[in-house]
């Protein structure tokens, strides 16, 4: 099919080869049209004559030439036929009623129409008008909402910034991941309602342009429509389902509209197809992050709107560094450089201030300081300070037992308690402290606490004093007062503890209980007896005799004292001892000194931590809680507690750790100090005197408090030459560990009660690292002494052997000089110091090479007899020195 163009211009359609019609019932013609891709289409053909002038005026001649498919005869029109739309025309061969003329218009239908005409065009263009400006207004409102949530997303972007600085990375970048989906999805929006916009203002521009058209083209459909408006339609005619093809004047061909393809519809694929794509399982395309983020930026630096700066409450610790103050208070770094220049202080981002100028930078940048210190976490430890008189009970009056050695404390206890504890104690005396309570008949309770006597154990009777509500002094009536028993004495008067005189021993035939009474008025104890306010009672462990006028004693003490607690709190107390066993791990001794401990509870207790696992009371029975006055020993122990710390119970797991995590940490940093200290003064302590000899120790004992008073008796042991440097000091067995420890060192294991394993006895054996095993404390401080004594260099005497005068010099040629001589006092020995006189004045002194008589060596020559001498390495001998001949002798010292 070509265009041709007829003798107007106008374009018509033709065919290359006529096209085979097939004629129909009414005279119409259907003729079926070939396309690309085998398609195939049937279309009703009409052949109506061209309308000129005179058919306009009523003169149209019959058509004769109707039959040949000229286009100078005739005009081929292709449509598809409508029911509403024009209606066909018969073949002009065929069909004579087509001669008839077209009723022409009145001049009055012709202005009406006009009138019409023009009325849709005014009424079209108005319509159109209007649309445009109901889509601006909708426009302005859609870009203030836009606005709007644009501001609102600006504000929760900055609560969501602040939020995101808490959260975790994990966190932060899932919520990135939601923010980029939810920007894409926006963007989609906006990019659908821009296009649904365009869509609708297009619309209204081609139905402006449409009706512009129709209009203007409508006098000539109704005139061509005019002759045609008698005939009915076609039977066959389509329905407006199959596509119209219309000839075009101005510009003739096909017009076939292709529908445009929906938003929601994929686009057709472009490229390879790859594995993804066809799986499909990746998702619709998102936008990234760094896209994300330069948008972000770029919309931070064009915004018109200045930050506003927040101001926070800082917290400032004692020590803080310059870049985390600057992340406190969410400024830069250089800011508060600049600041800390202003004040006259150079300072990089990594270097620490104090807590004073931290406060200063704070508040010279607008922001509230608030000061806090790293021990702020112990309070509130423990609870209350002060407890309410009405949750007051009366507790049980804690007693300490003090003394000398082997007066007879233990004894006595046993004696209260009818138990025998004395035949379990190494070498007679008790080396620890023991904890234990006792029932009497009315029901009353006394918590008693016996503490070792001898002088190595001053720190365990100070710490018994310190926790104790009463201090018996035991003096034995056949002793006297002793050292120990006037620092028992000075301990309870500092601790501001009662003290009661207890004579023991008064059943033997020396006693004098009269004697111990005067001399306690040396020391300031005056006793009722004397005319004083202090008890005191006179009894006999062995006998039995004056142990009830002691409880009575200790009562009524006890009631004068008015003692009570609050059984109905969090427990506290004091640790009286601590031990490490096989099996149970460390264990601690806590006298509870208000509130309650149960097990289960969480606990701090010096620099270590726990929870209760078990309570054992002083038989080995466990027991659920432990109340004031009660001693218990606590398993469930991380760490290892010193005897005399103080034993808290804390309401959670983690303010236990907090606490006890601080507690190590200011222990390091005092031992750190002390050991620089100490290194200082050591070393100006050896320029001016020379260097120390040390003994290595490592102490292992059963208990915490003998390995703190072996401690402190080795140390008092040093002298200015000789010390013993304890390494390491603990409880427990000895392990392969401390093996390690000596073998570093050399050093002595000291084993107070204690054993190695096989393990630790097999290393030992291999490395030669000597374990000491001892049960008695004097022993301990005895062979150390000796240790000691051995390292002390020797005192070096100079005893004087005679004098010898040169009466003539021998040059030999193989000898030197040799000098005759004559003894004049004492006698000469070969292998003697010798010092050369000349004038009384030391010319040399170095040792005796040659001692000859005549021809003969000899070892010693006598006054009055003549020899030759020679000395080492010197020869400048004159007649008339005098040569002074003596001997060193080395003497062992002791300490």
């Amino acid at each position: 099919m070509t265009e041709t163009n007829d003798k107007d211009g106008r374009k018509s359609l033709s065919l290359n080869k006529p096209l085979e019609a097939k004629k129909t019932a009414g005279g119409n013609s259907q003729v079926r049209q070939s396309f690309t891709h085998g398609r195939t289409k049937t279309v009703q053909v009409e052949v109506r004559k061209k309308r000129g002038a005179a058919g306009a005026l009523g003169t149209q001649k019959p058509n004769t030439a109707t039959t040949a498919p000229s286009t100078a005869t005739a005009k081929k029109t292709l449509s598809v036929a409508k029911p509403v739309a024009k209606a066909p025309a018969a073949p002009a061969q065929k069909k004579s009623s087509e001669d008839k003329q077209a009723p022409l218009l009145t001049t009055d239908e012709k202005a009406a129409r006009a009138a019409a005409l023009a009325g849709a065009r005014e009424q079209n263009i108005k319509d159109a008008e209007r649309k445009v400006i109901e889509d601006a207004a909708r426009l302005e409102e859609e870009k203030r909402l836009a606005a709007e949530q644009a501001a609102e997303e600006k504000v929760a972007a900055a609560a969501a910034k602040k939020a995101a600085k808490r959260r975790s990375p994990e966190e932060r970048r899932l919520a990135e991941e939601a923010e980029a989906l939810r920007l894409t999805e926006e963007e989609n929006a906006a990019k659908n309602a821009q296009v649904a916009v365009h869509r609708e203002k297009t619309k209204s521009a081609a139905k402006a342009d449409d009706s512009a058209a129709e209009a203007s083209s409508a006098p000539r459909r109704a005139a061509r429509s005019a002759p045609a408006d008698d005939q009915p339609a076609p039977d066959n005619a389509p329905s407006g389902r199959k596509k119209q093809v219309k000839s075009s004047r101005s510009g003739g061909g096909d017009e076939r509209t292709t529908p445009a393809r929906k938003t929601d519809e994929p686009r057709r694929r472009a490229g390879r197809l790859t594995i993804g794509d066809a799986l499909n399982d990746r998702g619709p395309k998102q936008r990234s992050l760094a896209s994300i983020r330069r948008a972000r930026k770029k919309q931070q630096q064009h915004s018109s709107e200045p930050a506003q700066k927040i101001f926070r409450e800082v917290t400032i610790p004692e020590v803080i560094s310059v870049q985390e103050l600057a992340n406190r208070m969410t400024e830069r770094s250089v800011d508060v450089i600049k600041s800390l220049m202003k004040l006259g202080i150079m300072a990089t981002a990594s270097q620490t201030i104090d807590a004073d100028t931290a406060e200063l930078v704070v508040e010279e940048l607008g922001h509230t300081a608030k000061r806090i210190a790293e021990s702020d976490v112990e309070i509130g430890l423990g609870g209350e300070d002060e407890d309410v008189t009405e949750n007051l009970v009366p507790r049980a009056p804690v007693v300490a037992v003090m003394g000398h050695v082997d007066h007879g404390k233990t004894s006595l206890l046993d004696a209260l308690r009818k138990s025998d504890v004395v035949a379990g104690e190494a070498g007679g005396i008790t080396q620890h402290i023991g904890a234990y309570q006792v029932t009497l008949a009315n029901g009353s309770e006394i918590t008693f606490l016996d503490t070792p006597g001898h002088e190595a154990f001053t720190a365990m009777r100070m710490r018994g004093a310190q926790v104790t509500d009463i201090v018996i002094l035991v003096v034995a009536a056949d002793d006297s007062v002793m050292p120990q028993t006037i620092e028992a004495i000075k301990h309870a008067k500092a601790a501001e503890v009662p003290i009661i005189v207890a004579i023991n021993k008064c059943d033997k035939p020396a006693a004098d209980p009269n004697k111990v009474r005067q001399e306690l008025l040396q020391h300031e104890i005056f006793v009722e007896d004397m005319g004083g306010d202090v008890l005191d009672v006179e009894v006999s462990a062995t006998k039995g005799t004056g142990l009830d006028k002691l409880q009575e004693a200790i009562m009524l003490q006890a009631e004068l004292l008015e003692l009570k607690a609050n059984p109905d709190r969090s427990a506290q107390g004091t640790v009286v001892e601590a031990k490490l066993e096989t099996g149970r791990g460390m264990v601690a001794t806590v006298l509870v000194s208000r509130g309650t401990l149960r097990v289960g509870d969480h606990f701090v207790m010096g620099t270590a931590m726990g929870k209760v696992r078990a309570l054992l009371d002083y038989r080995g029975q466990q027991v659920k809680e432990a109340g004031p006055s009660v001693p218990v020993e606590v398993l469930g122990i991380q760490g290892a507690p010193v005897a005399g710390d103080d034993f808290a119970v804390t309401e959670s797991e983690g303010k236990a750790k907090e606490i006890a995590e601080y507690r190590q940490r200011l222990d390091k940093t005092k031992k750190v100090t002390a050991t620089a200290r100490g290194t200082i003064e050591q070393m100006f302590s050896a320029i001016k005197e020379g260097s120390v000899d040390e003994l290595p120790v490592v102490i292992k004992a059963d208990v915490q408090g003998s390995a703190e008073a072996i401690s402190n008796s080795l140390e008092k042991l040093g002298t200015d030459e000789v010390a013993v440097k304890i390494l390491y000091s603990g409880v427990g067995g000895i392990t392969e560990s401390d093996i390690a420890l000596a073998t570093a060192s050399r050093a002595i294991i000291i084993a107070f009660n204690t054993r190695a394993n096989k393990q630790a006895r097999d290393e030992a054996a291999q490395e030669g690292i000597d374990i000491q095993y001892y049960s008695v404390i004097y022993n301990v401080i005895d062979d150390m002494k000796a240790l000691l004594s051995g390292m002390l260099a020797p005192t070096l005497n100079e005893n004087f052997l005679g004098y010898a005068e040169i009466k003539e010099v021998f040059n030999i040629s193989k000898l030197g000089k040799i000098g005759g001589c004559i003894v004049t006092e004492g006698n000469v020995k070969r292998g003697a110091k010798v010092r050369l006189l000349r004038d009384n004045v030391v010319i040399h002194e170095g040792t005796l090479a040659t001692l000859k008589r005549f021809k003969d060596e000899v070892k010693e020559v006598k006054s009055g007899m003549e020899c030759g001498m020679a000395f080492e390495n010197y020869h400048d001998l004159q007649v008339g020195d005098f040569i002074e001949c003596f001997e060193i002798e080395e003497v062992a010292r002791q300490l």
